[in-house]
């Protein structure tokens, strides 16, 4: 397909943004889950290479890797669109309802409304997701920071910071599944793409985002 005929959905820095909090909340989720531990519990440590994934010590040193880069990508990501007053994503009054006539004409096999660069349920789980994330990194910044040499903070404090970190993390796994799930839609294949070449057909664009602005990218 020539370029004349796709459209820049997603510049090379935000794909780059994109593959550095997808791959880093990935290695967040499984070093997490492995310093609970319950890789040996459930015979994970017994798989061919994976017998490292019980050691409490590895896990915890993943785990700040990934929250390092996971960081770092959240806070340029907000910047960087901030900076260049791109707001697409975020919700709009409306949505909600939107999302529900989305998806009963889905149900129904009817023709969806027109659409702006993104959908109404993917700026709500933008938001969602975005909100799940920032509380997960201030939790993180917080439990890491009384490790720290001789810094000493409230029990009672700490202890409540590790349960919402705790429990912070099950709607972002929940989230971070369903984003996923959302692929298994036949009108979204043409979007996956896009999260790798960062363009999509311009006649896909205009037929299922018409409110788009494509002539402008």
């Amino acid at each position: 397909m020539s370029k004349s005929a796709l459209v820049v959905r997603h510049n090379r820095v935000v794909r780059a943004t994109h593959w550095t909090i997808a791959l880093s909340a990935l290695l967040l989720i499984f070093s997490g889950f492995g310093e609970m531990p319950m890789y040996a519990r459930y015979g994970l440590t017994q798989v061919p290479g994976f017998r490292w994934s019980g050691n409490y010590e590895i896990n915890l040193i993943l785990h700040y890797i990934a929250a390092f880069f996971f960081t770092a990508a959240v806070v340029f990501h907000m910047i960087y669109h901030a900076m260049r007053r791109e707001f697409a994503a975020l919700p709009r009054r409306g949505d909600v309802t939107e999302s529900v006539h989305i998806i009963w004409a889905m149900i129904r096999g009817k023709e969806e409304p027109q659409h702006g660069k993104f959908l109404a349920e993917q700026r709500l789980a933008y938001a969602a997701m975005g909100s799940v994330s920032l509380i997960l990194v201030l939790t993180g910044l917080i439990k890491t920071y009384k490790n720290m040499g001789n810094i000493i903070l409230d029990p009672m404090f700490l202890q409540v910071v590790t349960y919402v970190h705790t429990i912070a993390a099950i709607p972002f796994v929940l989230l971070l599944l369903a984003h996923l799930a959302a692929f298994l839609v036949k009108a979204n294949w043409p979007l996956f793409p896009s999260m790798f070449s960062g363009r999509v057909s311009r006649e896909y664009a205009r037929r299922r985002h018409g409110k788009w602005d494509i002539e402008s990218q």
